[in-house]
């Protein structure tokens, strides 16, 4: 998202809020009360305007603080006592290609943002912002404070539509416009929004981020599929403890803006856990089998994290997918390619041993050269194939075309089969013959009978 677009998010969002909270009260409450200022009218519209200014101005701490980034040259600690984080498949420490730094506990990279973000739970378009570590907590306060404050704007707007049909107090053109407009932007803000921060109010009391959430849900499918046994999420320290680690210690100041405490780079661990020493997110065993570690080997963190087996590296730079390209065919590939017969199953020469062999591109120089010959033996020109990622491409074959081919081949191997070539028809000697040769057949068969007795 670009720098403009976000900010148009931002100016957006305000103006939504704004909209619903002050259209409700110039137009709306304000010419209910008669225009005049009253005591009823300050008990009602002071709580809502106080619950608007918290709304704003943890919208505000939100969109303007940073949630955190790794330091420079920043390298974690492989002598705590409480680890590190490592990657599945090096069991070395998490290392951020694009930012080319290592990155602390829960940590992730932010494409939109194009930088490692500490505690990072998810990028928001509405606020233009990363939500991660140091306003994780501005960010739940606000949506705790849109709930709040819609359900006191649609308790007061229905108040208001209520008092019109019990006392007959009917609302003019201007503030009827202004109650459909009102209902039609604060219902779906109500829903969207609620139903998203019940999503972080959960999160919230387990300790957990929208990505770990999802990390948790593939646990949950590993361990219903019997892959893996139960592991105990590591950064789950209990309901009171989970929910201070976010919006402070202090439980008075929970619903105020205030600094989460911690530096982003380091988190308490639950105590009593029983998958200590077990990575997060385990590894799928299926997948992935790692070798033995060596107990004795000690680990060093490496100058640069681009190596290849003992430090060195890649010597030949060779691709893996072109070594079975220039691979010999083996007998076993072979088998499974043919050989197929050339004769169909009930012809009296299917069981011979001599058969035609399955078509195949040649691998080699002296292949083409084989097929080459082999095609002018028979007195076809070579046909070429052409190979792509799903098979081979050759042209349409003709039926008639192709069983003319299949009896000339065949009937072109000597000794295979005995023509029958009939003698042409030879012509009368004289003129008795041809006169006979129109004679019926009937007529002749009782010549003959007459001739016999």
């Amino acid at each position: 998202m670009g720098r403009l677009t976000g900010r148009l998010f931002v100016f957006f969002t305000t103006c939504l809020i704004a909209f619903i909270a002050y259209s409700s009260q110039i137009f709306v409450i304000w010419p209910w009360y008669g225009r005049e200022l009253s005591i009823e009218l300050l008990q009602l519209l002071v709580p809502f305007n106080i619950l608007v200014g918290l709304l704003l101005w943890n919208y505000a701490m939100c969109v303007r603080t940073d949630p955190g980034g790794v330091p420079p040259h920043w390298r974690p600690d492989i002598n705590d006592e409480d680890g590190y984080e490592v990657k599945k498949l090096t069991r070395s420490p998490r290392y951020c290609r694009t930012c080319q730094n290592y990155k602390p506990p829960r940590a992730h990279h932010c494409s939109q943002c194009k930088r490692c973000v500490l505690r990072m739970d998810h990028h928001c378009p509405w606020v233009n912002n990363c939500v991660g570590h140091f306003n994780y907590g501005h960010f739940v306060r606000f949506l705790f404070y849109v709930d709040l404050a819609c359900s006191y704007h649609l308790a007061m707007v229905t108040r208001r539509i209520w008092s019109d049909t019990t006392f007959w107090d009917e609302p003019s053109g201007r503030e009827l416009i202004f109650i459909v407009l009102n209902f039609a932007t604060c219902i779906p803000v109500l829903l969207a929004v609620g139903i998203f921060s019940l999503y972080h109010f959960y999160s919230l009391l387990g300790n957990t981020t929208t990505i770990e959430g999802w990390e948790k849900d593939k646990v949950a499918t590993l361990v219903r599929r019997g892959r893996i046994q139960e592991i105990k999420f590591p950064y789950n320290l209990g309901m009171r403890r989970n929910i201070e680690s976010v919006l402070g210690p202090n439980p008075l100041m929970w619903c105020c803006p205030t600094v989460p405490p911690g530096n982003g780079l380091k988190y308490p661990l639950a105590e009593g856990d029983d998958s200590a020493g077990e990575e997060w997110p385990p590894r799928d065993p299926e997948a992935y089998v790692h070798p033995d570690t060596d107990p004795e080997h000690n680990f060093q963190l490496p100058p640069s994290p681009w190596t290849y087996e003992n430090g060195s590296l890649n010597p030949t730079l060779q691709p893996s997918s072109s070594a079975p390209r220039r691979r010999k065919p083996t007998p076993t590939s072979t088998a499974a390619q043919g050989p197929y017969a050339s004769v169909p199953p009930y012809h009296p020469d299917y069981n011979r041993e001599a058969s035609h062999r399955a078509y195949s591109t040649p691998n080699t120089e002296e292949e083409e050269e084989e097929d080459y010959e082999m095609n002018d033996a028979i007195g076809r020109p070579r046909e070429f194939v052409r190979r792509g990622s799903e098979g081979y491409e050759v042209r349409q074959i003709d039926r008639e075309q192709l069983l003319k081919q299949y009896i000339e081949d065949n009937t072109a191997q000597p000794g295979r089969y005995n023509l029958y070539v009939p003698d042409p028809p030879s012509e009368p000697d004289s003129g008795t013959d041809l006169d006979d040769e129109q004679v019926p057949l009937a007529e002749k068969l009782e010549r003959w009978r007459a001739s016999g007795v």
